[in-house]
């Protein structure tokens, strides 16, 4: 647990000062998913980590008490209670929780089940969707203030300027997960998932080669990493990318993969 723990605080700790450089008018300033502002996606994130700390501590009755039975009316409660918040509150409400969630995950092994609104699962696999959602609503906020999703080309950045959308191998985590979650991209759509299983090979950060599935088969995505996760956390279109699929039931994983 100890790696994936460290990189999820680092992407949150990452996103934190980021939201620290901005003023005050631009917490308000619209982004591009669920006509949210920026502070309603900070406050989404704030909702769902509080609960997410509260599911690790009580189990399925909390879950069940959430009275869940819409998940978009679900997902629109943290902005709903952020939205007479200063921003300052905002921000505090979302370090605490995901402080909770960090300190109730330490405790586990990686192995260890939790209960979620989308079924249980492995403690491992509960961090990496915590680092996967912080990752994204970052897109939309950064998106917001830098009007793009994506990382500049190096040769447009100044001497030892950092870009906020680069690229981290912390996304071999989120590039894991959208190879975990193919089979659930298939049951969804109605289609079955080929028994041969489908292999995706990306290329992360300073060329590290990431690959996930069988060796044996004949159904490969490949591409850029950072494509690949803006693709399954839905950002991005394939086609707006340079992914590439080999084999038909590949062509189809690229279409429809998705993390939630």
């Amino acid at each position: 647990m100890r790696e994936i723990l460290s990189d999820l605080v680092a992407e949150e700790q990452q996103l934190d000062q980021f939201l620290q450089s901005l003023s005050t008018r631009q917490w308000k300033w619209p982004t591009a998913t669920a006509d949210w502002t920026i502070q309603d996606q900070v406050s989404h994130l704030a909702y769902v980590e509080r609960f997410a700390a509260e599911v690790i501590a009580e189990g399925p009755k909390r879950i069940k008490a959430e009275k869940i039975t819409d998940l978009d009316e679900w997902y629109a409660r943290g902005p709903a209670e952020g939205l007479d918040q200063r921003h300052q509150e905002v921000i505090e409400w979302w370090r605490h929780g995901r402080a909770d969630v960090v300190d109730a995950l330490s405790r586990m092994l990686a192995t260890d089940r939790i209960p979620w609104i989308y079924g249980d699962m492995s403690a491992k696999t509960f961090a990496t969707m915590r680092l996967m959602k912080t990752w994204a609503h970052g897109l939309d906020i950064k998106g917001a203030v830098l009007d793009r999703i994506t990382p500049l080309p190096e040769e447009e950045l100044e001497e030892d300027e950092e870009d906020p959308l680069a690229d981290t191998p912390r996304l071999r985590h989120i590039a894991w997960l959208g190879h975990k979650m193919l089979p659930v991209s298939f049951e969804e759509t109605g289609e079955t998932f080929p028994k041969q299983g489908i292999r995706v090979e990306v290329m992360g950060p300073k060329y590290s080669a990431w690959r996930f599935g069988s060796e044996d088969t004949d159904q490969v995505i490949r591409g850029m990493a950072g494509d690949w996760c803006r693709i399954i956390v839905q950002r991005q279109d394939a086609s707006q990318t340079g992914m590439k699929a080999v084999g038909e039931s590949a062509e189809r994983g690229l279409e429809i993969a998705r993390v939630f």
